[in-house]
């Protein structure tokens, strides 16, 4: 019997796929369940349309994510903080204050864990950042380190 799963189902399929299953298990577990419906005609369809809405919205993300990584290439985030001898910081400069001042000076929100950082910023200077923006998009963006004065 052909169904529709609604829901993930372990050891079956993940929602949204259409499987073969057997009779009983169809009629006594999944149906009543309500974690599939039958195969019919306008399931199919109704199914076909929701992938192809997803797919456009993925595509349109996606184009959105190539736009903003052009825009962001340019972008340059300046931070101030306490410095010592030899330029090094009391603290450091986290993808958490990069997220901040990237909001603060060019209006563009960032999720901190999207900002890669291999280790936190300890010294004056600049340095290019990895901003992973979309899950096939990542850009750059410069960060300068400037003394406080």
């Amino acid at each position: 019997m052909k169904v529709i799963l609604l829901k993930d189902v372990k050891g079956t399929g993940k929602k949204g796929e259409m499987k073969e299953v057997s009779d009983g298990y169809a009629k006594n577990f999944l149906l009543p369940k309500k974690m599939a419906v039958l195969a019919d005609n306008t399931s199919v369809k109704e199914l076909n349309e929701k992938n192809k809405s997803k797919e456009i919205k993925a595509q349109k993300e996606y184009e959105a994510a190539v736009e903003l990584g052009k825009k962001m290439e340019n972008m340059s985030v300046t931070i101030y903080s306490k410095a010592g001898d030899g330029g090094r910081l009391f603290g450091s400069i986290t993808s958490k204050d990069i997220a901040e001042q990237l909001k603060k000076q060019h209006s563009v929100e960032v999720d901190k864990r999207k900002i890669t950082l291999d280790e936190p910023i300890r010294v004056l200077g600049s340095r290019l950042v990895d901003v992973k923006i979309h899950q096939k998009v990542t850009t750059k963006i410069k960060v300068d380190v400037r003394e406080k004065q």
